[in-house]
C-alpha cells in the first residue's frame, strides 16, 4: 500500500509527528488542497524528466482517503505520512490518495528528500519504522501463492559497499555454503547483511521473494522495530557476507545520509514489491472462475 499510517502496525513505531514536521519543512511549502482533489493516482510512475515526480507527503489538516480500484482502504490523518513507498523504491503507485476535506500538504520530491536528509539522517530509521510496520500488516493480511515471482534486490553503491566493509573490519565477513540458511522467519534478528560474494534466496514461508546478489542488503527490518525476522535467507550459492550489529546499522543510519537513503530505497522496493504480489492476487481471486461465468449466463437466459 503506497501510505504509511503509524495507526495501523501493532509494533511500537518510532514516528514523531513533531520530529516529521520539522524535517518536511527544511526543504518543503505546505500548499492547499481543495476536497475531492486527487493528489497522485494509482499505477501513476515517477517522470522527473516532465517535472512530474513522485513524491512524499505529510498532511498538516484535512484528512487523506486512500483508494485501491475504486475501494477506500485506509484514512490519513493530519500529523500522518503517505505516498514513501512510490518515494521511496522509485515503484509506480500503488493506491490513490484523494482529498476528502480540504486539506494542507507539505510534498518533497527526491532532491528536497535527500536536501533534508542530509541535515537530519535519523529521520530515515523513523521512516523505515512506519514503512516496515506497513509491510508486516501487507504480510499478515494475506499470504501470496508460492508461484507470484521473486524480484532481484538493489545493490549498494562499489564505494559505499567498500567503505561499509572497511569499517566493521574483517572479524565481521563470514562464508556460508549453498544450501545453509543464514536467517530464520520467525527469528528474532541480531544483524543485517551486506553480500560481498554470492547470491542470497529470501523466502516467506514457501515463496522467494527476492533474490540479494553482491552489494545487495537483507536482514535490517528485525533491527528497526526489534520484532521477529519477516524471512527466511538461504545460501543459493557459496558466500561472502559482511555481518552488522544493531548498534553499528544504528550508528551509521543516524550519521550518513548515503546509507540510510539507500536503505529506504531497499525497504521501499521489498514493500511495494510484497504489496503488489498481494494486490495481484486479491485482483485473480476477484475474478469469477470461468464456471460460473457460465453458471451465471445460463441463468440468465
Amino acid at each position: 500500500m503506497d501510505t504509511t499510517s503509524p495507526r495501523i502496525s501493532g509494533s511500537p513505531s518510532l514516528y514523531d509527528p513533531a520530529v516529521a514536521l520539522d524535517f518536511f519543512q527544511f526543504a518543503g511549502k505546505p500548499q492547499t488542497i481543495a476536497k475531492g482533489t486527487i493528489i497522485f493516482s494509482e499505477n501513476r510512475k515517477s517522470m522527473p524528466l516532465l517535472l512530474m515526480p513522485n513524491r512524499i507527503y505529510l498532511l498538516l489538516q484535512g484528512e487523506v482517503g486512500v483508494v485501491v480500484k475504486g475501494e477506500p482502504i485506509a484514512t490519513i490523518r493530519a500529523g500522518e505520512i503517505f505516498g514513501e513507498m512510490a518515494s521511496m523504491g522509485q515503484m509506480p503507485r500503488s493506491a490513490s490518495a484523494v482529498a476528502k476535506r480540504d486539506c494542507r500538504v507539505i510534498g518533497l520530491d527526491d532532491a528536497q528528500f535527500r536536501a533534508a536528509l542530509g541535515r537530519t539522517p535519523g529521520f530515515a530509521l523513523m521512516l523505515m519504522s512506519i514503512m516496515i510496520g506497513r509491510l508486516r500488516d501487507t504480510i499478515a493480511s494475506a499470504p501470496a501463492p508460492a508461484d507470484a515471482g521473486w524480484r532481484e534486490a538493489a545493490a549498494l553503491e562499489p564505494q559505499l559497499l567498500a567503505d561499509l566493509a572497511q569499517m566493521v573490519g574483517p572479524a565481521a565477513r563470514f562464508r556460508y555454503e549453498a544450501g545453509r540458511i543464514i536467517m530464520r522467519e520467525g527469528h528474532l534478528g541480531v544483524a543485517l547483511f551486506a553480500v560481498l560474494e554470492g547470491r542470497v534466496a529470501i523466502r516467506i514461508g514457501d515463496s522467494v521473494v527476492e533474490k540479494v546478489g553482491t552489494g545487495g542488503i537483507f536482514g535490517e527490518m528485525s533491527l528497526v522495530d526489534r520484532t521477529p525476522r519477516l524471512a527466511t535467507a538461504v545460501a543459493e550459492t557459496d558466500c561472502a557476507l559482511l555481518a552488522m550489529s544493531r548498534h553499528m546499522f544504528l550508528h551509521l543510519v543516524k550519521r550518513s545520509p548515503k546509507f540510510g537513503t539507500a536503505l529506504l530505497k531497499a525497504v521501499g522496493e521489498r514493500a511495494a514489491f510484497i504489496a503488489s504480489r498481494r494486490a495481484e492476487r486479491s485482483s485473480a481471486e476477484a475474478q469469477p472462475a470461468p464456471g460460473n461465468l457460465r453458471s451465471a449466463g445460463a441463468l440468465s437466459t
